[in-house]
């Protein structure tokens, strides 16, 4: 299983800040949600055709304001 998977590297005041806001969310670290965010992006893309440009540029930016982008 360990080479299903790789490291991905983050800026440690990033980390702190998602250590804060996974607090009492059932995720059971860091890395868990972040891959959780990443997979829900992922499916975001893939829906984009649905979406309208409002409905994308409001998820970008709570992404951003999550320290994404």
């Amino acid at each position: 299983m360990e080479k299903d998977r790789v490291t991905l590297k983050i800026p440690r005041q990033l980390y702190k800040k998602l250590q804060t806001v996974i607090e009492g969310s059932g995720f059971r670290s860091v890395n868990e949600f972040v891959v959780y965010v990443l997979r829900d992006l992922i499916s975001l893309r893939q829906e984009e055709k649905d979406l309208s440009k409002n409905e994308i540029e409001l998820i970008k930016q709570r992404l951003k304001n999550l320290g994404y982008f």
